[in-house]
């Protein structure tokens, strides 16, 4: 994993590890579904932000967690949201693919 820190003056690449783990930190509780929670329905398992046709990864390794919706029928639309989350605005991609 690249560990490079923001240069000075320079654009964000996606890949400054401190960076996205600050990110990590201060958009966790905005999580609609928490993946540890007894109650969360085995369903929701296969709909995950990731796998949605709308997801758009975000760049660099921070985009391995986190992305884009873009669905309009979505809560979250034009929102960054973790990979594991979800809302019912899911969509399955045709390819069934996650990420």
């Amino acid at each position: 994993m690249d560990r490079q820190p923001m240069a000075p003056g320079q654009p964000w690449t996606g890949t400054d590890t401190r960076h996205n783990d600050e990110c990590a930190r201060r958009w966790a509780p905005r999580r609609n579904r928490n993946t540890a929670d007894p109650a969360y329905p085995e369903q929701w398992h296969h709909e995950q932000c990731g796998g949605c046709r709308y997801w758009i990864a975000l760049r660099g390794t921070i985009g391995l967690d986190y992305g884009l919706c873009s669905h309009a029928a979505s809560p979250y639309d034009a929102q960054v949201r973790f990979e594991h989350d979800g809302c019912n605005g899911f969509t399955e991609r045709d390819d069934g693919t996650f990420g």
